[in-house]
């Protein structure tokens, strides 16, 4: 398995996606906004936005391991259902 390289985050970019990082935790159910460059520390850097949530934040790329893609259809049915 490659990783999370740049292209791959470009695949996800506009997506809702769970991010796995590296240190072993998750960052549940944002969309990939931008990757943008921080050109004094030289390093990729993930613009997301938390699902229902205007505010957003950025995680260094190299600290991602891997996206799992969400459906957000399958989630909204879900919670429709429950009300």
């Amino acid at each position: 398995m490659e990783g999370f390289t740049l292209n791959v985050a470009r695949s996800f970019l506009g997506k809702n996606v769970n991010l796995y990082l590296k240190d072993g935790s998750v960052i549940v159910n944002v969309q990939l906004a931008e990757i943008h460059k921080d050109l004094p520390k030289r390093e990729a850097l993930i613009k997301c936005v938390p699902y229902g949530n205007e505010n957003q934040f950025e995680v260094p790329l190299k600290n991602i391991a891997w996206a799992k893609l969400l459906d957000l259809h399958l989630i909204k049915a879900h919670g429709e259902q429950g009300s």
